[in-house]
């Protein structure tokens, strides 16, 4: 007779970062690791495993792994592949089982994904053609504004009159920033104007799945407070963000690989 394994691997590879979780059967969080993909997403992956090793102090080799991320296929010790949109859900609704719409926004993509009360998703619309409306099109504006990633968000509260940025795509917004820097605008108020401009394109695209609340909001970009300021007020909603936003996909992969049967 088959039996639930103790405890489940999930490899989450994403265009910017790779992540991993080794988990166990309560859904305690044993090991977690995240690091840049870079050029390979193979050695990422075998690098996240090799941590939470060290991490957990157990042999891993039985348990049962999921990869999914646009690299999914690249987790060589990996059982199966499953889809980041399936992941996310289950990671999401895990954490809380109310959420009924997820926004993730990621380095180089973003998804916006209705879920069901099961915790699989019922529909959903991606962001993948250009860098508009990920992290990398804040990543470029700051370096624009010649502050780091990670202080952006916390530049555009300080605002007390966003300009106007009236392009997302990453090329045109960065000759409207370098303009209002010409013409004198504050930095904060630049940073802002992005973040506003940013925030609209996401809440279209959610519009097109519907949005129904309440809402969580994940990936990399969770953790910038100007961006979830701004997103809140064009959904007019308040959002959740999980305690570790960047590592939804793999936690949900973990749980499908701890439900499988050996």
């Amino acid at each position: 007779m088959s039996s639930q394994p103790s405890h489940g691997i999930g490899i989450d590879i994403g265009s910017t970062t790779t992540k991993a979780i080794l988990i166990n059967t309560e859904g305690t969080i044993i090991a977690k690791f995240l690091i840049a993909t870079g050029a390979s997403a193979k050695k990422s992956a075998q690098r996240c495993l090799d941590e939470l090793k060290v991490q957990s102090q157990q042999d891993l080799s039985n348990i049962p792994t999921i990869s999914t991320g646009y690299g999914r296929r690249q987790a060589l010790n990996a059982a199966k592949s499953v889809t980041e949109i399936t992941c996310h859900s289950i990671g999401v609704h895990f954490q809380n089982s109310e959420i009924r719409t997820l926004i993730d926004v990621g380095g180089q993509d973003s998804k916006v994904i209705r879920i069901g009360s099961e915790g699989r998703p019922t529909d959903f619309e991606l962001n993948d053609k250009c860098s508009a409306g990920t992290g990398r099109f804040l990543e470029v504006m700051a370096q624009v504004l010649e502050t780091s990633i990670e202080d952006i968000g916390t530049l555009a509260l300080q605002a007390k009159a966003p300009s106007i940025i009236s392009s997302t795509c990453t090329v045109f917004a960065e000759s409207e920033v370098i303009g209002r820097i010409g013409a004198g605008d504050k930095p904060a108020n630049i940073a802002a104007g992005v973040h506003k401009a940013m925030a609209a394109k996401i809440a279209t695209l959610s519009h097109r799945v519907g949005v129904k609340k309440p809402i969580a909001i994940t990936g990399g970009v969770a953790l910038n407070p100007g961006f979830r300021f701004y997103l809140a007020k064009q959904l007019d909603a308040n959002l959740w963000v999980p305690e570790e936003p960047q590592y939804t996909g793999a936690l949900g992969a973990a749980i499908l690989a701890m439900n499988t049967r050996e």
